[in-house]
């Protein structure tokens, strides 16, 4: 199994897995604010609202982006 990171903004906690991204930048290109791969964490989810996350991560073609809700 490869790399998995997550990431949350205690609403909704993006996971990345590494293995299974083709570097659409489609994330990066749709909601810069959070997906930056410069950066170190380069997923910052507290840049936007859930619903703005959860909704670009939607639109990831490769399905290395993906997300769960947490649980309060």
């Amino acid at each position: 199994m490869g790399k998995e990171k997550e990431y949350s903004n205690d609403e909704v906690t993006i996971v990345w897995k590494a293995e299974l991204c083709t570097h659409s930048a489609n994330c990066v290109k749709g909601l810069p604010a959070v997906f930056q791969p410069k950066e170190k964490p380069w997923i910052k989810p507290n840049d936007a609202t859930s619903e703005e996350i959860i909704n670009q991560v939607n639109k990831c073609p490769s399905g290395a982006l993906s997300y769960y809700l947490t649980k309060k």
